[in-house]
This record gives structure tokens, C-alpha cells and sequence, in this order.
């Protein structure tokens, strides 16, 4: 039989109709704003070690010329068993580390560990949730350079704010 390809999904992202609701943005209000969103995923690849989740505005205007992917989330040594992080996940990572088996939230784009929500100046932007399975465990120091060349499987979501 053959294996399933890895899948990402966010139920309150698909329930919006691929809009990123506003609760998981910097425009939230009170306890309701700037909270990580959920994700789930399926059919990691055999032979997966680790999963890694990169969050980014792909539509981010660099103040000095051309749109540069703009990093709201990296979280790193996911173990292949978690099939998902919850809602209001990030910031929450030492005792989620320990349920999570270890996993690691990265620095953002803000220099600031963990998930941080968008607020763009303009509407219209995607909102792109990366999945990684990796043959090998990876820090959440350097990700990008680091699973070079040990990817299993990758998925996408698609959201935009």
C-alpha cells in the first residue's frame, strides 16, 4: 500500500475560508490576540526523525527593495509522533517541550522566541505554514541550513491576512 503524502492542516484557517482569523493576528483584542494558531498534519514519511514547522509572510516588502519572506514562527526537533500543535501552543515551551518530547521554538523575525502574529500594513498577504520531515533531528538555531539535504517530506498551508 502506498503511503499517504504528508498533509498540514489549521481547522480554524480552512473554517475561514483560508483567511488567517483575526485572534492569531497582532489585531486580536485582550486574551484573544496573538495566539499561536493550531495545526495538525498527516502521513509523515517512514524513516522521519524529526519534524520542523516555519511560519512566514511571503508577501513582506523589505524596506530596501524586494519582497523578502518575513518569519512569524519556527519550531524545531518536533518528534514524529506529535501529530499536531494546539491552539495558544507557543510560549509554553518548557513544559510543552517535556509533553512535546523536546521540541524547540526558534526566534522570530521580531527577535523573539516563539509564534508572533502578523500585522502587515496592507491586506492581501499569505500567510505560508511550512512542514518539514527530516531524517535527523535539528536545532532551532540555523533550521534552514541545518535540514539541507535531509528532507523527507514537506507540506504546505496556505492562509492570508
Amino acid at each position: 500500500m502506498a503511503q499517504e503524502s504528508l498533509r498540514l492542516v489549521s481547522h480554524p484557517i480552512a473554517a475561514h475560508e483560508g483567511r488567517l482569523p483575526r485572534h492569531y493576528t497582532l489585531e486580536g483584542q485582550g486574551a484573544k490576540k496573538d495566539i499561536s494558531p493550531p495545526v495538525e498534519w498527516y502521513g509523515v514519511p517512514d524513516g522521519t526523525r524529526s519534524l520542523a514547522l516555519v511560519v512566514q509572510d511571503v508577501d513582506a516588502p523589505d524596506p530596501d527593495g524586494p519582497i523578502v519572506p518575513w518569519t512569524h514562527w519556527v519550531v524545531a526537533n518536533i518528534p514524529p509522533s506529535v501529530k499536531g500543535l494546539p491552539e495558544g501552543f507557543s510560549g509554553k515551551e518548557g513544559a510543552a517541550a517535556r509533553e512535546y518530547g523536546g521540541l524547540q521554538e526558534g526566534v522570530n523575525d521580531w527577535k523573539q522566541p516563539g509564534w508572533r502574529g502578523p500585522i502587515p500594513p496592507s491586506r492581501g498577504h499569505r500567510i505560508q505554514f511550512k512542514l518539514y520531515a527530516l531524517d535527523d533531528e535539528v536545532t532551532k538555531d540555523k533550521l534552514m541550513d541545518a535540514i539541507e539535504g535531509h528532507v523527507l517530506g514537506e507540506a504546505e498551508l496556505m492562509a492570508v491576512f
